[in-house]
């Protein structure tokens, strides 16, 4: 199984409501939940039939964090998904397709921290993301982050960098796969 969750709550809703749609559509993901918590999707995911496969979260994210209606999921909160990492299946990938949660030190952190609390791979973005979502890292439990802490990061500003198609590890919003090239190779 393969799901979408994302946040009802934002103005973005007028994507991402319409996008899970195309997703199902396009048979890509299975099943696909707007929510206004992170209790509500937790609860969501753990009440799935089947083992998930998949995850993508869309919605907000800032370096080493991600979030519901402004509410944080971050590495000290990692406990709340034990609910979700019992129904994920043998390899599931956890995408956060957010902006920037896997950028700068906190994000590699969180990155880390996240795949070793699931169990899973993990996957998640050092730039700003919109059409074009650039920065796109990927991990295995156990293994560390090879991507830099300031990549995404706007020199000398403390502000993310905005995806574009010139920019590393760039998809668009229309792709669902991840290059196995861009899992960190536990360097």
């Amino acid at each position: 199984m393969r799901v979408v969750v994302y946040d009802r709550t934002d103005r973005l809703t007028a994507a991402w409501a319409p996008g899970s749609l195309l997703y199902r559509a396009l048979r890509r993901v299975d099943a696909a939940k707007g929510v206004a918590s992170w209790d509500e999707a937790i609860a969501w995911l753990a009440s799935r039939d089947e083992p998930i496969d998949e995850v993508q979260y869309w919605g907000h994210g800032r370096w080493g964090r991600v979030l519901v209606d402004g509410e944080p999921l971050d590495a000290t909160q990692l406990h709340r998904l034990a609910a979700v990492k019992q129904v994920l299946a043998p390899g599931a990938l956890v995408w956060l397709r957010t902006c920037e949660a896997f950028g700068g030190t906190i994000g590699i952190d969180f990155a880390e921290r996240l795949a070793d609390a699931l169990g899973a791979r993990v996957a998640g973005h050092t730039y700003v993301i919109g059409f074009h979502q650039s920065g796109l890292h990927a991990l295995y439990p156990g293994m560390r982050a090879d991507w830099s802490p300031d990549e995404g990061i706007v020199p000398g500003q403390g502000s993310a960098k905005w995806s574009g198609r010139k920019e590393p590890n760039t998809i668009t919003c229309l792709h669902n796969s991840i290059p196995s090239a861009w899992f960190a190779d536990g360097n």
